[in-house]
């Protein structure tokens, strides 16, 4: 079941889930808007292949930057972060969706990461891209996309109290981490 505004009042309010900062003027009929953080960081160009299984790989030719507001170019891709933090109780789960108006300018909110899982806490790194032909300012404090928060039964083994929570407590854009992964799962290949 997907929460309705009450509803996510209601959580929050009592402390079920968590946002920080929390500002009530940002809950939706069926989500909460959330906003745009001031730390992004991107690949620079170059022909150097990312192997997901090396961590040198995965952190090398980025750039990173804390800024007010920063301009996409067209196709150019950037993980951000959100300004809020959040904490999701073990039968919570929640998508971050974008904004109509922002993906009217060209602007995706996330590739395929949207999903977080019930137990997680953190602020949550966005993979934004420009489809858009002309470039496009963003800027931190916008509203940039919205939480949808959906009520399941109890996680048996919820996201914080997984070993392998890579993502856990993470407080800026952060990096694949898929290096962290056993490769043996490539059996076969």
């Amino acid at each position: 079941m997907i929460l309705v505004d009450w509803q996510i009042k209601d959580r929050i309010n009592r402390g079920f889930i968590e946002v920080d900062p929390y500002d009530e003027h940002l809950i939706q009929p069926n989500s909460l808007d959330i906003r745009l953080g001031d730390h992004f960081i991107w690949y620079e160009q170059g022909d150097e292949i990312i192997d997901p299984y090396s961590n040198v790989s995965v952190k090398s030719n980025t750039r990173e930057i804390k800024a007010d507001s920063i301009v996409l170019e067209p196709g150019k891709f950037l993980l951000a972060e959100t300004y809020e933090v959040i904490r999701l109780p073990d039968n919570v789960v929640a998508s971050i969706e974008g904004k109509s108006s922002i993906a009217r300018l060209g602007v995706e909110l996330h590739q395929t990461g949207g999903w977080i899982d019930a137990g997680f806490r953190g602020s949550i790194t966005l993979e934004m891209c420009n489809v858009n032909q002309r470039p496009v300012r963003v800027y931190a404090m916008m509203p940039i996309g919205q939480i949808v928060f959906y009520t399941t039964e109890r996680a048996e083994k919820p996201y914080n109290l997984k070993a392998d929570a890579k993502y856990m407590d993470q407080r800026q854009a952060t990096l694949s981490k898929y290096h962290e992964n056993p490769k043996s799962e490539l059996k076969g290949i």
